[in-house]
C-alpha cells in the first residue's frame, strides 16, 4: 500500500475550502485528498502507471511511456474545461484523455490509454483517492483512541449513573463508559484498514478481457497494480463492487461508532446532566440568542454526520447491482456517494480526537447525580441479597415497595423480611456503588489491553518517541 505521509495527526478541524457548510462536517487534510485536483491527480496517476507497467511488459515502446509519463501533470489541464466537456461523454475520463493524447508527441499517441476503458481509470482513481484519503483519516482516528484509551484509565473507578432506555438503571464507571467508545473505535479501525488494504486497481478493458493487450493483459494488469501499491485482482471487477462495499461499510462502521460516541457526550453534556462539557474554549458552543448557552458542538456534528452515513451506503449497495459487464447507471451513482463517506468519516475522525483530547469530565457532578437518587439504582443489588431466603420474586417485590417510599433506604428498614436479613451495616455496604460494579474494571482492562496490542497504539508510541528524539531534526521557528 501507498505510505501515507508522516505528519503528525492533528486534532483540528478547520473548515475547508469550498462552502459555508462544508467546514462543518470534513476536515482540510483529508478533504483535500478527496477534491477535484486530488481526483485528476489519481486519474493521471493511473494512465501514467498504465503506460509504463505496459512499457515493462513490452506491450508499447518505452519512449512511448516516458511521453506519457511526461504529460501526466495535474497543472497542465483545464479542471473546469474537462469537468464541463464530461457532459458529452458521462464521465471524466474521455476528454481527459483526448486532452492527453493531444499533449503527447505524434509518435506517441497511438499508445495513450492503451487496452484500457475510462471505467477503469475512474475506478482505479477512486481507489487512489480513498487509499490517500484514509492517510489522515488514521491519523485523526489514532489520535482519537489513544484519547479513550485516557479517559478510560483514568476514570477506571470513577463511578456515574448507567441509564438504560432513558432511565436511571445501576451503577457503572465512566471508565467503563470510555473503554467502549475505545473499543468501537478500535473495531473500526481494523474494519477500515482490512478494506483500505485490500481495494484493487482496475485494469480490464472495453469488457472485462484485455483483448487489446493479448496474452499479456494480466501481466500488465499485475504490474499497474503493483507500480500504484494497490492490491492485485483476480479478474476485473467492472461490475462486481465488493471492493467499494467492503470500504464503504467500513466507514458507515466508523461514522456508527463515533456517532455513538457523540451521542453519549451530548447527553451526558445536557444542563441538568453536565457530567462532561466540551473545552476548546469560551468562544465554542455559543448560541446567537442565549448568552448562557454553551452547546456541544463537536459531539452534535459527528452525530449529524452519523446520521447522513446510512444513506449514502444504501446508494453504494443499490448501484452495486449492475447488469452484464458494464453497468448502465449503477457505476455512475456511486462516485460522490463515496467520496462523501469519506469526506464524513474524515470529519468525524478530527472532530472525536479533538472532542475528547479537550474533554472537561465531572466525576464529582458523576456521584452526586448518582447520590441524588437516594439509593433507588442499587435496588437490584438488594434484592440480589434477599434473594437467596426470600426467593427472587419476593425479594424483587419488597425492594419494589420500597422504591415508591419517600426515603428508600428507610423504606427497606421499615419491613421486617428486610430487617431480618439485613443489618444496617448490610444494608448500607448494599446501598454503596462502589460495591455493585461487576466486573467493570476487568473489562476496562481488557479494553487497554486490546489497545495497547494494537496497531493504533504502536504508532502512537512511534510518533512520541521520534517527537522526543533529540536527533529528529525540527523545522526552524520561522517556518524557513
Amino acid at each position: 500500500m501507498p505510505q501515507s505521509a508522516d505528519t503528525p495527526p492533528s486534532t483540528s478541524a478547520g473548515p475547508a475550502a469550498g462552502g459555508l457548510l462544508s467546514g462543518l462536517f470534513g476536515t482540510p487534510e483529508v478533504d483535500a485528498e478527496l477534491a477535484d485536483p486530488a481526483l485528476l491527480r489519481a486519474m493521471l496517476d493511473m494512465e501514467r502507471a498504465l503506460a509504463e507497467a505496459e512499457a515493462e511488459s513490452g506491450v508499447l515502446p518505452v519512449s512511448a511511456a516516458e511521453a506519457i509519463a511526461a504529460q501526466c501533470r495535474v497543472e497542465r489541464f483545464d479542471l473546469a474545461a474537462l469537468g464541463a466537456a464530461a457532459d458529452a461523454a458521462g464521465n471524466p475520463v474521455v476528454p481527459l484523455v483526448r486532452q492527453l493524447t493531444a499533449a503527447v508527441p505524434a509518435e506517441a499517441r497511438p499508445w495513450v490509454h492503451h487496452g484500457a476503458t475510462s471505467q477503469d481509470v475512474l475506478d482505479t482513481a477512486l481507489v487512489l483517492v480513498a487509499v490517500r484519503a484514509t492517510g489522515p483519516m488514521l491519523r485523526h482516528l489514532d489520535a482519537a483512541i489513544a484519547a479513550a484509551a485516557t479517559h478510560a484509565e483514568r476514570h477506571r473507578n470513577s463511578v456515574m449513573l448507567a441509564r438504560t432506555l432513558g432511565q436511571a438503571a445501576a451503577p457503572t464507571t465512566f471508565g467503563l463508559k470510555a473503554a467502549g467508545w475505545l473499543v468501537g473505535l478500535l473495531d473500526a479501525r481494523s474494519r477500515l484498514v482490512a478494506a483500505r488494504s485490500a481495494l484493487p486497481a482496475q485494469l480490464g478493458g472495453a469488457v472485462g478481457t484485455l483483448a487489446a493487450l493479448g496474452p499479456l493483459g494480466p501481466e500488465v494488469a499485475d504490474g499497474l497494480a503493483a507500480r500504484l501499491g494497490l492490491a492485485p485482482s483476480r479478474l476485473p471487477w467492472h461490475t462486481r463492487r465488493q471492493p467499494l462495499l467492503d470500504l464503504g461499510s467500513a466507514l458507515g462502521g466508523l461514522l456508527a461508532a463515533t456517532g455513538k460516541l457523540g451521542l453519549d457526550l451530548g447527553l451526558l453534556a445536557q444542563s441538568e446532566v453536565a457530567e462532561v462539557a466540551e473545552g476548546g474554549g469560551p468562544d465554542r458552543g455559543g448560541s446567537s440568542a442565549m448568552p448562557n448557552k454553551r452547546n456541544p458542538v463537536d459531539a452534535i456534528l459527528v452525530s449529524a454526520a452519523a446520521r447522513r452515513g446510512p444513506g449514502l451506503l444504501a446508494t453504494l449497495y443499490a448501484a452495486a447491482v449492475q447488469e452484464h459487464e458494464r453497468a448502465t447507471g449503477g457505476w455512475h451513482a456511486e462516485w460522490e456517494p463515496l467520496l462523501d463517506l469519506l469526506r464524513l468519516a474524515g470529519g468525524v475522525a478530527s472532530r472525536t480526537a479533538r472532542v475528547l483530547t479537550n474533554l472537561d469530565v465531572r466525576p464529582q457532578r458523576m456521584r452526586a447525580n448518582l447520590d441524588a437518587l437516594g439509593g433507588r439504582v442499587l435496588a437490584e443489588a438488594v434484592a440480589t441479597r434477599l434473594a437467596p431466603v426470600l426467593g427472587r420474586a419476593e425479594a424483587h417485590d419488597v425492594v419494589a415497595r420500597a422504591v415508591s417510599a419517600p426515603d428508600f433506604r428507610a423504606g427497606l428498614l421499615a419491613d421486617p423480611a428486610v430487617r431480618a436479613q439485613l443489618r444496617e451495616p448490610d444494608l448500607d455496604r448494599a446501598l454503596d456503588p462502589a460495591n455493585w460494579l461487576g466486573s467493570a474494571g476487568v473489562f476496562v482492562d481488557r479494553a487497554l489491553l486490546a489497545y495497547q496490542e494494537s496497531d493504533a497504539y504502536r504508532g502512537s508510541v512511534a510518533d512520541r518517541e521520534v517527537a522526543t528524539d533529540p536527533s529528529t531534526p525540527t523545522a526552524p521557528e520561522d517556518g524557513s
